[in-house]
């Protein structure tokens, strides 16, 4: 803990830098910016209020934890379709006084009920439809937020909970400006939202989404950040909120009209009382001369962001023309995301074999599956990462399943040199769709992140449900470090695409020689292991992609890939914040100070 002591305001100056090109369609939103450049401290978000509310903890003193928990809690505010109180996420800390990197694993939890039959309809014995499972209370996990907050705290934090959540509170009672994504994002969700009584009510007023230029106001939300800070994570983990977020899984509140039924869910007050955010060790690489540092399991982001760099580290990618370099990483991530998918999961649960994916000789067994002529063929087989000696020894292909969706990630720096990569999310859009009735903010559906009956052949399966079982997930908050210190800070939203995205950005910036905001806003294409890469538009109209198609790699144009931040760290204690141009309406950095 960091003794409180009075500083000196510093004023917010943001230095704009020019990005490449922009990625997908969009226009940055009034107020943004996504570039800044200062000493003293950072954080890039994805709305101006969060970014700010960070800002002006570390202005009064806080360290980047206390930051981070307000940045996190008025994205609840002004982001409450990817974020808050109801979801979870991953928390990744550089101790400046320690020199060392920490992480929260503060995923959901399934209740202690549930079964790894829970997303099999008995009366048919087939999985139900996806979208029948997320709109119900069977998908809302045991949420993490809070805990992951108070924990955080707890570990590096000079302020209370309290303190932390004010910034929210405030933006939540007064309002903030709907800006286009908010309003295009609203309409998007209109049925799912209508569905359930108490988010009609708060998200559709009048039965339309907010427009463009109204106020949005959320006092439930800020009446229940006030009731946490009064009263500790107690009140949600076992006290009044958390006896609201129970009768409402177990008894979804459906609208008059609505044309669903929605599954009801088995959490208890029990399980809420049950929840830790645990603390743990990330995982960690060298390559080229860094270190990097990501998130182990229940997250499959460290591992396979490792891996994937791995493999790459057996070949010089900054020698090679752009259509080889753009080749290795698709088949670097297409090879990664076949062990992911047979190999990771919880690991309070199930055996996953970490340090040997993360090894070098197993790296050079996946490198050697790679044909600069041409594209593998998916699904491609996983490694087998306990053989003995070298080869490219394979295990029988399996099919790949993942259902994540959407999150929000942001970096923050302080004054003493700690950093902060922090990814959360309450998973698809709108999570579950369900609203806590007068609480102000939405439930996950999380659950919906296990696979819902087994993929991976005659092999065990390390992510089917299990009650206290955390689902795998893809986030990927990263720290880079070289020479102990660090150099980067990265993550990005986008589901399963997370991976790939900050893989990406990771190859643009230490091998392509691309700066960072150059490498966050460069066009992205995501390979998992499948027939196709998805390709945002950008990419696909680059003239490498005529030559990568020769090698046989095909794409699926789609939309907007991730929505990246990050940080980079410069000599004389100078800091890059750099966020997204455009995509999702363009992404918020601000620096303490421009002046040293």
């Amino acid at each position: 803990m960091y003794r409180r002591r009075s500083v000196v305001a510093a004023l917010v100056v943001g230095v704009s830098a020019v990005a490449a090109a922009p990625a997908s369609a969009g226009v940055p939103l009034r107020g943004t910016q996504p570039v800044a450049e200062g000493v003293g401290g950072a954080v890039v978000s994805d709305t101006v209020e969060s970014s700010q509310a960070g800002i002006d903890v570390l202005r009064r003193g806080g360290t980047a934890a206390d930051a981070a928990v307000a940045v996190a809690a008025t994205l609840g505010v002004t982001d409450p379709y990817v974020a808050g109180p109801g979801g979870g996420g991953y928390f990744v800390y550089y101790d400046a006084r320690s020199m060392r990197v920490s992480t929260l694993d503060g995923r959901e939890t399934a209740p202690a009920a549930d079964k790894s039959d829970m997303f099999v309809d008995p009366a048919t014995g087939k999985a139900y439809d996806f979208e029948t499972a997320v709109e119900s209370g069977r998908s809302v996990g045991v949420p993490g937020m809070v805990a992951t907050w108070q924990r955080a705290l707890q570990r590096w934090g000079r302020f209370s909970l309290a303190d932390n959540l004010r910034p929210a509170v405030q933006v939540a009672d007064r309002g903030f400006v709907v800006n286009q994504t908010f309003a295009d994002q609203t309409t998007s969700l209109k049925d799912k939202l209508s569905h359930f009584a108490p988010s009609a009510a708060l998200f559709l007023p009048g039965g339309q989404a907010p427009k463009v230029g109204s106020t949005f106001r959320n006092p439930g939300l800020a009446d229940t950040y006030r009731q946490i800070g009064r009263q500790g994570i107690g009140a949600f983990y076992g006290g009044l909120v958390g006896q609201d977020v129970v009768r409402t899984v177990q008894h979804p509140p459906v609208a008059a009209g609505a044309p669903i039924k929605p599954m009801s869910g088995p959490m208890q007050l029990s399980d809420l009382r049950a929840y830790r955010a645990l603390d743990g060790e990330p995982t960690h690489i060298g390559y080229r001369g860094y270190d990097i540092y990501g998130m182990a399991p229940s997250s499959s982001g460290g591992i396979t962001v490792g891996e994937s760099l791995n493999i790459l580290g057996n070949f010089d990618l900054s020698k090679m023309d752009r259509v080889q370099a753009l080749h290795h990483y698709l088949e670097a991530s297409r090879l990664a995301f076949a062990d992911r998918n047979r190999y990771v999961g919880d690991s309070r649960f199930v055996q996953v074999p970490q340090r040997q994916l993360l090894s070098k000789q197993f790296a050079a067994t996946r490198a050697c599956q790679i044909d600069p002529k041409k594209a593998g063929q998916s699904p491609v087989a996983p490694g087998d990462p306990y053989a003995a000696g070298g080869g490219c020894k394979t295990a029988p292909a399996a099919s790949s399943d993942s259902n994540e969706q959407h999150t929000n990630h942001f970096v923050v720096s302080d004054k003493w040199g700690n950093v902060v990569s922090y990814t959360n999310t309450i998973e698809q859009l709108a999570g579950s769709g369900i609203t806590v009735p007068g609480r102000g903010f939405l439930l996950n559906n999380e659950l919906t992140d296990f696979n819902f009956t087994p993929t991976q052949g005659t092999a065990p399966d390390p992510n089917l449900p299990a009650g206290g079982k955390r689902p795998r997930s893809s986030m990927s908050p990263t720290i880079v470090l070289k020479d102990g210190t660090p150099a980067l800070a990265v993550g990005s939203p986008g589901g399963a695409t997370i991976i790939t995205t900050v893989l990406q950005i990771l190859v643009n910036r230490l091998d392509l020689g691309m700066s960072l905001p150059d490498a966050i806003a460069a066009p992205r294409a995501s390979q998992r292991n499948a027939k196709n890469s998805d390709a945002e538009a950008a990419f696909l109209a680059q003239p490498t992609t005529a030559g990568l198609e020769a090698l046989g790699q095909s794409f699926t144009s789609t939309g907007s890939i991730g929505a990246a931040a990050g940080l980079e760290f410069k000599p004389g204690g100078k800091i890059l914040a750099a966020g997204e141009p455009v995509r999702r309406g363009g992404t918020s950095a601000m620096v303490l100070s421009a002046h040293r």
